[in-house]
């Protein structure tokens, strides 16, 4: 009789130990570590390749180059996200809070693509996805679901079906009965993981997993389970809010700077077109509103900056901001302060960034100075002027990236007058609609806009 093996796992990174540990050494956290046994058996593994080919050393020459084979998706955001397309024999990582659309998502590319799929529920009940599937509209004929949690029944019937496209919800709630550990635990998660790559190689059916995440944000389970897949894609937003974003982190047949927005609707998930046009409201001139030209990943986007400043009523100023780091604008509140001469310490300074979205792109830096000084002199920005340029702790205004992409987008949604640091390069080219401001301190911008 065999002897059984056992080791501890970090319930938060996945690091492996043979004892247990009060505190993790990869990620620092305190009582994480589980015991698990880890049972080798010789148990009946599924073939899935016709015929086994043995590996052999080749030169990099001698590899024959074919043409990458997609399935091109009518949903073009989630196809501009994946770089055109789903790869053939492709696995994927969605993950995201709860309620955020991850089920949404990959049921409407179930139900709405016309391919032949198979959709793997261990979550919910074969009603339940009947329920949702009518109210996205049942278009797909060739959709198949099975609620299963058993890995091995799940490829079987997988290798029976043999669907376009497979469908895991989730890859926390399988189990294989090579490990004896609880679903959800590192081990699972891992080799469950390492059976599907096998699964989808060897037969060249792409595979998408849900992911859960944890309370930081970060995708639960083992690190190496986002090393393992091909892509992985991150869902955010804001429930309250309509809009949810769909980010590429990883992406081994195209870029990671793609961005896919999405506004959730009774009927779903809906792609949005031209999201400046709904991010940016375009009301009557009013004080503190100022328009960024911001870039998220290669996609140019307008949006809508909104500040309040008022007199502190309890003492202490108060700092606060929806969407936009709090720490870089105090940062930008004491530029103003000790370089512009504004007095704002005395001040309660509250910040939004509309329709829910959170930004990290530093151009919009002089947009959220405009729009924090227009609310202090209760004066409003002219609708036709943008802002695109990075604030130093000098005062000085810094260049942007893509600059022409930002000129494109600003032209098409009708700009007349964009705000740039003069230290930007292409700034000497003319553009017929709209007007070029080079700047080099914000205090010219002041005069610039304010006159």
């Amino acid at each position: 009789m065999s002897k059984t093996k056992s080791a501890f796992f970090c319930q938060n990174c996945g690091h492996e130990t043979p004892k247990w540990l009060g505190k993790c050494p990869s990620c620092q956290e305190w009582n994480t570590f589980v015991e698990e046994i880890l049972e080798k058996t010789t148990k009946h593994v599924v073939s899935f390749s016709k015929e086994t080919k043995a590996s052999k050393p080749l030169l990099i020459q001698e590899v024959e180059q074919g043409e990458e084979s997609r399935i091109t998706l009518k949903d073009f955001e989630l196809n501009r996200v994946m770089g055109g397309g789903i790869v053939l024999g492709s696995i994927s990582l969605l993950g995201g809070d709860p309620g955020i659309g991850k089920s949404t998502l990959l049921l409407q590319l179930a139900i709405k693509e016309k391919l032949k799929v198979l959709y793997v529920s261990g979550e919910e009940s074969d009603q339940q996805i009947r329920m949702r599937a009518e109210r996205l509209g049942l278009e797909n004929d060739r959709c198949y679901l099975l609620t299963e949690t058993n890995l091995q029944q799940i490829l079987i019937q997988a290798n029976e079906v043999q669907p376009q496209l497979l469908v895991i919800d989730s890859i926390q709630t399988l189990h294989t009965n090579t490990i004896e550990s609880s679903p959800g635990s590192v081990a699972q998660v891992r080799e469950c993981t390492s059976n599907l790559l096998r699964f989808a190689k060897q037969t060249n059916i792409p595979v998408f997993l849900i992911g859960h995440i944890t309370k930081d944000g970060t995708i639960a389970g083992p690190k190496v389970l986002e090393h393992m897949v091909d892509t992985v894609l991150q869902f955010e937003g804001d429930r309250h809010h309509i809009y949810r974003l769909l980010r590429s982190i990883k992406n081994r047949f195209g870029s990671t700077n793609e961005l896919g927005i999405y506004s959730m609707q009774g009927q779903g998930l809906v792609p949005v077109e031209n999201p400046s046009e709904v991010l940016v409201s375009g009301n009557e001139d009013l004080s503190g509103v100022a328009v960024a030209s911001m870039v998220d990943g290669i996609r140019p986007i307008l949006i809508e900056v909104q500040a309040l400043v008022s007199s502190a009523a309890y003492g202490t100023p108060q700092r606060s901001s929806t969407g936009f780091d709090v720490k870089r604008l105090n940062m930008l509140l004491a530029v103003l302060e000790k370089r512009c001469g504004f007095r704002l310490a005395a001040k309660d300074v509250f910040l939004n960034i509309a329709g829910g979205i959170k930004v990290d792109d530093p151009a919009i830096d002089l947009a959220v100075s405009m729009a924090i000084l227009s609310s202090n002199a209760d004066l409003a920005i002219p609708k036709t002027v943008s802002f695109a340029a990075e604030i130093g702790l000098s005062g000085e205004l810094r260049p942007v990236n893509r600059l022409e992409q930002r000129l494109s987008e600003l032209e098409k949604m009708g700009y007349e007058k964009i705000i740039v640091s003069s230290y930007s390069k292409g700034i000497e080219k003319k553009h017929k609609h709209i007007q070029i401001v080079p700047c080099a301190k914000i205090e010219e911008v002041v005069r610039a806009v304010f006159a």
